[in-house]
């Protein structure tokens, strides 16, 4: 795979059975042969025409403020889902709008650490995040190490035949804190849930480990990351 990170696209023009895009980068201009283009542009808020300016609500950037119960600054109005731009995701949706009902119940709902967040991309292989990259990591001061396993070395992926790809950790080395989780390969969305929990509740590799994966399961190289952060790794 190839990464173009912030290049615009100028153009896009079929030449016979293939189309062909002008891009262009820091002023230079560059032409792409391709197959077959995917345009997926960015999502935005969809807030006009909702009457929400004569009720004085506050938006920034289009998007409706909100507080960690989803309440606007004006009472009773509460928002959730992409309004929000919060994470235009639709279990992040789902969890804000149980958030909203909790607290218009009269409850106490607790705040969604968009952190603990999985981010899911249902391409092939697929691709599931969640926490910190590494660059982020280090770039808000954190001292942390890796964790590492190849879905190759894994029973299951090699039963299924879809074995590209790896689990990776980002863990804080003081404290051994999920800072961030990558992962790339076969059924990752559906590791996520392991990830969600352990970093909700403050688990750390060894926890992560010293739980035993079933045999022959994607999940075990979850465990076997988590084994790697600690320089522990059996399979590799």
């Amino acid at each position: 795979m190839k990464f173009r990170v912030n290049t615009k696209v100028e153009s896009a023009e079929k030449a016979g059975d293939k189309v062909r895009l002008k891009v262009s980068s820091d002023g230079k201009t560059d032409m792409i042969e391709a197959q077959r283009v995917l345009v997926a542009i960015s999502v935005k808020p969809n807030t006009e025409n909702l009457g929400l300016e004569p009720l004085g609500v506050k938006l920034t950037r289009g998007a409706i403020d909100v507080g960690d119960q989803m309440q606007t600054n004006v009472p009773g109005i509460y928002a959730i889902g992409d309004v929000t731009m919060k994470l235009p995701l639709a279990h992040v949706a789902s969890a804000q709008g149980i958030i909203a009902v909790e607290a218009l119940a009269g409850k106490e709902p607790r705040a969604l650490d968009l952190n603990n967040v999985p981010r899911c991309t249902y391409c092939e292989p697929q691709v599931a995040s969640l926490g910190l990259t590494e660059a982020q990591a280090k770039e808000a001061g954190h001292d942390f190490k890796i964790g590492k396993f190849p879905f190759r070395a894994n029973g299951k992926a090699l039963g299924i035949n879809e074995y590209d790809g790896f689990v990776k950790l980002v863990v804080d080395k003081k404290y051994g804190e999920i800072l961030g989780v990558h992962m790339i390969g076969p059924e990752v969305t559906d590791l996520t849930g392991e990830l969600s929990l352990a970093k909700s509740m403050e688990l750390t590799p060894m926890e992560i480990a010293h739980a035993v994966h079933a045999h022959p399961t994607l999940t075990e190289v979850i465990g076997e990351a988590a084994l790697d952060a600690m320089g522990e790794a059996i399979h590799i």
